[in-house]
């Protein structure tokens, strides 16, 4: 407990999904204020569950640190008179810095002979700070959803009940709405109900063990794994069995329980007719039960829940279960046997009663569109998938109409799959609807087929072309259809798949999709269009830590393949360290600045002097013929290691060469020379921007 400072907060249960952030935000607040307070600490730890969210400084210093505050008052001209007496000047300064005037000092400054108070001020004893700080964090953690209650000053997650709060072992005074701080915690709230007495963190981690409560949620989140996993293997009955792995299911069932108990239950076999996905959502997100497989890997009717408190009756405990899910499989059987009743096809045209965008239109509508632009990009992309992506596109959205995503909308995609396998769809078909979503996060699975990817990117290119056309584009605060997402994973699925595509070209096609519908100037809202994907494109690239100056060099010159963008930008970056590269980007620069608003002609050879002029002309043919099938096969390394020769021709010519020279003829001859360089260089990218090797 030395320079210990713990504090608890006892309530209601907490939702899970709140504890996580909470825990977070009372750490980094408690940081702040201590730094803000100047009190200096070694470490700061959390610990929750649903009952209680913790605290704990360790190493916190017993006081504030004593230091001499300096204050600057007027200059001394005025704050003295001819007779060195203090004028109203000095004596207001000092009277509003609670001193007397004899304190004041007089300091030469770079602006001359000001006035100054000197006071020392003595740090304040950490105990005294405390009241006040544990009561700012404990009422300003932040919830999604918060409680009032009582005369409603106060509002949590749920009602306070009680309040620990101990520095050195000794209790911390503080009042929240009508609860005081005391120095006990309590127990579990049924196996051991009563309060317990804590002197310090280790005590109350252990106490709190001894009476059901597990407060560390790495040692709880074990003790869930290792509770599910032995319920699966020793109670389902099957040989082999174990738990279907979730960790984000593990994850909210730590946080819904204080002690965890694990119980096996069954269910009946008819429900495995249903499929596999249907089967674990319907556990997961309701009941929040893990779902149990054989060695090979296949659902059997068996099912774990985890209690919170040890039954006695462990029959009993799993008859309750057992009966509750019972209820929500049979919900999931009358869904399912109720949506077979007509094909995935049969609901295309139903869609034309659902709103995609009041202005947009219906869903039909869109997925009219969708299938014309997978159309499209398959026909440029991949010609022998055209039929499969057209046909998935038409049948992307129909599940938008099945009750069984009206119960789970989470299986959107999934039961599309799932359906048009039952119809006898092709396998292809069937996965491209599913992976026409992919990815859902950034950073998740992208499409693994060409169909489906397709259908993705169509999908996506017309909401963004949709959204722009009608002025719904993004701000800084507010993107409505998350069209940052979207791009992204357009971007991310044209990458993984090497797409080489015209951006502009296809969101052209898209915006004529559109006809009569969109309110925006068709060219002015593709000039936006490709502008917000191209800002997505630089910043995606430099969050992955690629080099700025090198997704600059590229993307200022033109931003249309991104296929073709990244792998200039890929070359620069892997070169760039080079120092030949590095002169030949500033002397590329100089050529940048000279030819500045010149129209460049053809170059006339016969005007070209000997020496360093016609090397350099010389040079630049040879690297030209050179690179040429380089620059066509898009091996971009390749080809800058030849314009690297370049470097020294170029810094003769400009050391030997006056480019503007009164003579007309050749000082155009010349701009036309460099005119044709820089044409050379910026087929790759503008590499004046890559000066420093920094970046």
């Amino acid at each position: 407990m030395q320079k210990e400072l713990l504090l608890e907060i006892g309530s209601e249960e907490i939702p899970a999904g709140f504890i996580g952030p909470a825990l977070k935000s009372m750490q980094n607040t408690m940081a702040e204020k201590l730094d803000e307070l100047e009190l200096q600490y070694d470490s700061i730890r959390t610990a929750a569950t649903p009952r209680r969210l913790a605290v704990c400084v360790e190493g916190l210093v017993s006081r504030q640190p004593d230091r001499e505050e300096e204050f600057i008052g007027p200059a001394k001209k005025a704050a003295y008179d001819q007779d060195n007496k203090p004028t109203k000047a000095a004596v207001g300064f000092a009277l509003s810095k609670g001193a007397a005037v004899e304190d004041l000092q007089v300091v030469n400054t770079s602006k001359g002979e000001y006035v100054i108070l000197v006071r020392k001020r003595i740090g304040e004893k950490t105990k005294n700070l405390l009241p006040e700080l544990l009561s700012d964090l404990t009422v300003g953690v932040p919830f999604a959803k918060s409680m009032r209650w009582g005369d409603g000053n106060i509002s949590f997650a749920r009602p306070i009940h009680w309040l620990l709060a101990l520095y050195e072992g000794e209790v911390i005074d503080f009042q929240v709405g009508d609860i005081k701080s005391g120095n006990t915690t309590r127990g579990h709230r049924f196996m051991a109900p009563g309060p317990l007495k804590v002197i310090d963190f280790t005590e109350y981690v252990d106490l709190l063990r001894q009476n059901y409560v597990l407060v560390d949620i790495a040692e709880r989140r074990q003790a869930v794994v290792t509770e599910i996993r032995k319920a699966a293997s020793e109670r389902s009955g099957v040989k082999g069995a174990k738990i279907l792995e979730d960790e984000e299911l593990i994850d909210t069932v730590c946080n819904l329980v204080e002690y965890p108990h694990g119980v096996c239950g069954k269910f009946e076999t008819r429900f495995l007719e249903l499929p596999d996905d249907v089967l674990i959502t319907s556990m997961r997100e309701h009941q929040k039960y893990f779902c149990v497989t054989d060695t090979d890997g296949r659902l059997i009717a068996n099912f774990v829940a985890v209690n919170n408190t040890r039954v006695p009756d462990q029959d009993l405990a799993t008859e309750g279960h057992q009966r509750v899910l019972r209820a929500r499989l049979e919900d999931a059987f009358f869904f399912f046997n109720d949506d077979r009743r007509k094909r995935l096809e049969h609901r295309v045209e139903d869609l034309s009663g659902l709103i995609f965008q009041a202005k947009l239109g219906t869903m039909l509508e869109k997925t009219e569109r969708i299938a014309e632009l997978a159309r499209i990009l398959a026909q440029k992309l991949a010609p022998e998938y055209t039929a499969k992506a057209e046909r998935a596109a038409t049948l992307a959205k129909a599940d938008l109409l099945t009750a069984m995503v009206n119960e789970f909308p989470s299986l959107q995609g999934v039961i599309g799959r799932d359906y048009a396998s039952l119809d006898e769809e092709s396998p292809e078909v069937a996965t491209a609807i599913l992976e026409h979503y992919l990815p859902v996060r950034a950073g998740g699975n992208l499409p693994t087929e060409i169909s489906g990817a397709l259908v993705g990117m169509a999908d996506r290119i017309d909401t963004v072309a949709g959204c722009f056309g009608i002025g719904q584009v993004p701000t800084g605060t507010t993107d409505p259809f998350g069209l940052r997402r979207l791009v992204l994973g357009l971007l991310h699925i044209m990458e993984s798949q090497d797409f080489t595509l015209s951006l502009a070209e296809i969101v052209e096609s898209s915006l004529q999709l559109y006809g009569e519908k969109l309110t925006e100037d068709r060219e002015s809202a593709k000039r936006r269009i490709l502008e917000f994907i191209k800002g997505r494109f630089v910043n995606d690239l430099i969050a992955k830590g690629v080099p700025g100056s090198a997704v600059e060099a590229v993307t200022s010159v033109a931003f249309d393949d991104v296929v073709d963008c990244r792998a200039k930008i890929e070359a620069l970056a892997a070169i760039r360290q080079q120092q030949s590269f590095t002169v030949l980007a500033a002397a590329f620069k100089r050529v940048m600045n000279i030819i500045k608003g010149h129209t460049p002609e053809e170059v006339k050879v016969e005007l070209l002097q000997e020496g360093a002029e016609r090397n350099l002309y010389e040079a630049f043919a040879k690297v030209k013929a050179e690179i040429g099938s380089f620059l066509e096969e898009k091996e971009y390394g390749r080809a800058l290691e030849i314009i690297l020769r370049m470097k020294e021709p170029v810094d003769v010519f400009f050391d030997e060469v006056m480019v503007m020279t009164e003579e007309e003829s050749l000082k155009q001859n010349r701009l036309n020379l460099l005119s044709e360089i820089s044409g050379l260089f910026l087929q790759i990218g503008d590499i004046s921007k890559m000066q420093s090797t920094s970046q």
